[in-house]
């Protein structure tokens, strides 16, 4: 059954399976991946991280990607990798650098995971934006009406009945899936009507989603 479960993710990642809002994610995904599994640890992170953007941003140009028109005046709030406005009464925007990730590669995929997984709050990715030479992707979100406050022990039943355990404070790990999930507090996991949203998720993959003989 996990195993099973561990190749979709593979197709959903590699764009053979589809995923909601994955088309574009997907294409750039492959654009991106030059042969190498994802990693949190690389010695020369930040020169080939900006030498991804830099591709990236040739691909965003080629695509005619870039969006000029964000409401700012509509500012909900920030944390450390991004920035949150109000679209319209349904839906939120958000502006993320992926600061958690060492390159863009590994948000796209975090993207895919999270669109697989949570399909109820999937990224749209409408587009990329710069500022003070920083680049931002921009997504589109459902927004949430918190009606409760969350009890972060109903997040871990949750977790623990989708094959995840409790690690260390709000982070999870799926051992056989090879899938860690961090960051699930009650800002980033919100309830409406006793029902749990998971809006801003940190996926990483250890080096056991690759083996597929796992």
């Amino acid at each position: 059954m996990q195993n099973d479960l561990k190749d979709e993710l593979h197709n959903v990642i590699s764009g053979k399976s589809q995923v909601r809002y994955g088309a574009i994610i997907q294409t750039i995904t492959n654009y991106l991946d030059d042969g190498t599994q994802t990693s949190r640890n690389h010695p020369q992170e930040k020169r080939l991280k900006k030498q991804e953007a830099t591709k990236l941003e040739n691909f965003v140009s080629k695509e005619n990607l870039w969006i000029n028109n964000i409401d700012f005046s509509q500012y909900i709030s920030e944390g450390a990798e991004q920035r949150v406005y109000l679209k319209d009464s349904e839906h939120v925007i958000k502006l993320n650098d992926a600061i958690y990730y060492l390159f863009w590669k590994d948000y796209f995929i975090n993207l895919l995971l999270h669109n697989y997984f949570f399909s109820d709050t999937a990224y749209k990715l409408l587009g990329f934006t710069k500022e003070n030479d920083i680049l931002y992707a921009v997504v589109q979100q459902p927004f949430v009406a918190i009606t409760e406050n969350t009890d972060l022990q109903k997040v871990k039943n949750f977790m623990i009945r989708n094959g995840f355990e409790n690690n260390r404070n709000n982070d999870y790990i799926n051992k056989k899936l090879g899938i860690i999930l961090e960051d699930l507090h009650d800002e980033n996991v919100l309830t409406s009507k006793d029902v749990l949203y998971f809006i801003d998720t940190v996926f990483y993959l250890t080096e056991d989603f690759w083996d597929k003989n796992k």
